[in-house]
């Protein structure tokens, strides 16, 4: 069976027994898409308002904008895999509760099992907090960090804003299309690494 359809499986898997309470007030869960070979997984917060009506991430203004900076560095949407911390939208776009992230954990350490990228790149504080959980994201955006992690193993990091504060806030856009045009680099980097 090749990864697009064990990744099917283990979504349709996880979407049947995940205990998430954002599951009654969301119209769908929101699987992670792209490609299950991908060298790079972007990983958000929770699904938004459009994303939780179509069932795919990132396909607001935010991924919009994510869009745009693939295409400045050479990449498709096609070439990724990108996700979500949480996969049903919280009520009015608040941010998830903690226990709310801890319900759908299993089903993202599943989907890094297996696509198994040689760089995870959290957008934003809380996908961040996932992973660095001391960390803040102002001071360590664009910075690459090798961690052995509990239920990820060994991975390459790259913390990057959130496109929807970008979007928000005019300064961050700049800094974010800058931090994104190290991506390049640094997975011909990790390519050589063994």
């Amino acid at each position: 069976m090749d990864k697009e359809k064990v990744l099917a499986k283990i979504h349709a898997q996880h979407e049947h027994i995940c205990t998430c309470t954002l599951r009654e007030t969301a119209h769908r869960a929101v699987w992670g898409n792209g490609n299950a070979d991908a060298d790079i997984v972007f990983i958000g917060e929770a699904p938004g308002k459009n994303e939780d009506r179509q069932g795919v991430p990132f396909i607001g203004s935010a991924g919009k904008f994510l869009n745009e900076m693939l295409a400045s560095i050479g990449y498709k949407r096609e070439d990724v895999y990108i996700t979500n911390i949480v996969k049903y939208r919280p009520p009015d776009n608040r941010d998830p509760l903690p226990q709310e992230k801890n319900d759908c954990k299993e089903w993202l350490v599943d989907e890094i099992a297996l696509v198994d990228p040689r760089l995870i790149v959290p957008l934003g504080r809380h996908a961040l907090a996932y992973f660095l959980p001391e960390a803040r994201i102002s001071e360590v955006h664009g910075q690459l960090f090798t961690y052995d992690l509990p239920d990820f193993g060994s991975r390459s990091i790259l913390p990057l804003y959130h496109p929807a504060a970008a979007l928000y806030n005019g300064s961050l856009r700049m800094t974010l299309k800058e931090d994104f045009l190290k991506i390049p680099r640094l997975i011909e980097t990790l390519k050589k690494t063994p």
